[in-house]
């Protein structure tokens, strides 16, 4: 299961541009590439469900209460994310947000919690209503939770 601990070591995304995001936010402590025009990234490290090893991507994330929520967009295709399958499979994931590094358990939003977060999500990157209209699947929304103190930072992961 992916940690914080993997995200220096795990694979990146196929997606040249979005490994190197990744790659960028990574080497400067989070703090390259973590808010571009008021829209805020983290790194999730996942547990590749074929192969068990870590791969991490960047996401655009908001915050409720104690969670960080992502949007599986995938750009409107039809089918969920690579990194959204891989945490249905293992749902321990390694974040970081910001300079903030810690593990999470990740946990697709209840209809009730979507309906409340997918118009915050649309708020922060409305692109997202255009991906939602691309595809017939609904878009998930997945909670990350913190789970443990182990940051390495040792800073509160709450921003």
């Amino acid at each position: 299961m992916a940690t914080a601990e993997d995200l220096d070591r795990a694979t990146d995304s196929k997606w040249d541009w979005v490994a190197e995001q990744t790659r960028t936010y990574l080497a400067s402590g989070g703090l390259e590439g973590h808010e571009s025009d008021g829209v805020h990234t983290l790194v999730l490290a996942t547990t590749g469900r074929r192969t068990g090893d870590p791969r991490r991507t960047c996401l655009i994330y908001a915050t409720s209460g104690d969670d960080f929520v992502v949007a599986a967009s995938n750009g409107g295709a039809d089918e969920n994310p690579a990194w959204f399958k891989n945490l249905e499979s293992t749902p321990t994931a390694g974040v970081q947000a910001g300079p903030h590094r810690f593990t999470a358990h990740a946990r697709t939003a209840s209809p009730t919690e979507r309906d409340a977060l997918w118009p915050l999500m649309v708020g922060i990157f409305p692109l997202y209503a255009e991906f939602a209209q691309k595809t017939d699947r609904e878009i998930p929304i997945v909670l990350l939770t913190p789970v443990d103190s182990g940051r390495e930072d040792g800073a509160d992961a709450h921003l």
